[in-house]
């Protein structure tokens, strides 16, 4: 029981961290595109990043993939722009076709993420011989702190649209643009070409 927890509350503490806020970005840019009526979409949409994740960091836990660190820290700023962007372009187009879009950016960034934090999962788990529970363990803390942020984002949407009469396209441009701006300096920080 004491592993079960440790587990959760490591997955917990990797997104809630925030030192580590480009996790927070990414969930900030696929769950602006959502009202809050639609929290069931963005709850599946965060379960595509978790996927991912889990799936990257189960290849790295049994030694399958090994990509260097450098090319995943740069990436991962690079996703989140990409997404928020995607989220700038499309804010008038149709919402199904922007929502497919943004699973395929939940989806990838998992892996990319997965990746990124697959040394460190490495060494938390050594070399026991019973890695899955304790990837199962850490992914279902990762969703946890996803649904509370996801659910954070879209309860500060709702209140901006519908008591200070913010448009959704402006609740999505601003916030977009604000995530754009974070992750400018992240990849010039990460080039590592």
């Amino acid at each position: 029981m004491d592993d079960f927890r440790l587990y959760i509350e490591l997955g917990l503490k990797h997104v809630l961290d925030f030192s580590a806020y480009d996790h927070i970005l990414f969930l900030i840019v696929l769950a602006v595109v959502f009202s809050f009526n639609q929290w069931k979409k963005a709850i599946w949409l965060i379960t595509f990043f978790t996927v991912g994740h889990t799936l990257t960091l189960a290849l790295a836990a049994y030694g399958v993939i090994n990509i260097r660190v450098e090319i995943i820290e740069f990436l991962i700023p690079v996703t989140i722009f990409i997404t928020g962007v995607a989220n700038v372009v499309r804010v008038n187009k149709a919402s199904l076709g922007r929502e497919k879009l943004n699973w395929f950016f939940a989806l990838f960034f998992g892996l990319i993420h997965g990746l990124g934090f697959s040394n460190y999962f490495r060494l938390m788990i050594g070399k026991e011989e019973d890695k899955l529970f304790p990837l199962l363990e850490f992914a279902l803390g990762i969703e946890l702190s996803q649904v509370i942020i996801v659910f954070g984002i879209l309860a500060i949407g709702a209140v901006l649209q519908n008591f200070f009469k913010v448009s959704k396209r402006d609740w999505v441009l601003v916030t977009s643009a604000i995530v754009i701006g974070f992750t400018i300096p992240m990849m010039i920080e990460r080039v590592f070409w």
